[in-house]
């Protein structure tokens, strides 16, 4: 059976390409901002595009917060696609503007110091040893539309837990590309819309649920 996949659905971000991309690689999806369905399925795509603050308050009025802090209690995937990626964080910085995030890793959500924003287009990316996500496609580049990123990471690691894996690229500066975190795994690009080699990230991600 396929696995079940939700794309909630909070008012940001191309949902129904993410959801056409995840269906192209293999998934059941749904695209809705139900609670108890995001509960139910087997793995939860938060997608976002815009700005911090504007995602989160449309996360927060689905009761998003909750729903992934239930989720990775019992150890059931979530998968962050761009400012779906950056609401992960303790916070985000805009035009002087500071928004909470959820605090699931530590780090700021800060603009870029490139000459060129937004970050628009393909990029390579530098991956950890040992991960699955890019499982067959670390020397693949993907697709990026962002000006704001995590550029500094401070994990200290502490028994039995294990550091989570970081990808990282550069754009004015190295950012924060993906991280896997036991059932929270999160890109800044967007699979979606990295052809080949997003679907067969996604793929790699869906594998996971299983």
């Amino acid at each position: 059976m396929s696995p079940s996949v939700v794309v909630l659905d909070y008012g940001s971000g191309n949902l129904r390409s993410a959801a056409r991309a995840l269906e192209a690689a293999g998934a059941d999806v749904v695209v809705t901002d139900d609670f108890d369905a995001g509960m139910a399925a087997d793995g939860l795509v938060v997608p976002g595009v815009g700005a911090f603050a504007a995602c989160m308050a449309g996360f927060r009025a689905v009761r998003g917060p909750q729903l992934v802090e239930h989720r990775l209690a019992g150890g059931r995937p979530v998968l962050g696609i761009c400012v779906g990626m950056q609401i992960m964080f303790d916070r985000g910085v805009e035009h002087g503007v500071t928004t909470e995030g959820l605090g699931e890793w530590p780090g700021v959500v800060a603009e870029l110091p490139a000459a060129v924003l937004p970050h628009m287009g393909w990029n390579t990316v530098e991956v950890p040893e040992g991960s699955r996500l890019f499982a067959g496609v670390a020397g693949e580049r993907f697709y990026f539309v962002h000006s704001y990123g995590v550029q500094q990471w401070d994990w200290v690691a502490q028994e039995p837990f294990h550091a989570p894996l970081v990808t990282w690229a550069e754009h004015g500066g190295r950012f924060v590309a993906a991280i896997e975190n036991g059932p929270l795994a999160a890109t800044q690009f967007h699979p979606e819309k990295s052809g080949d080699a997003g679907l067969r990230l996604l793929g790699n991600w869906l594998a996971t649920l299983r």
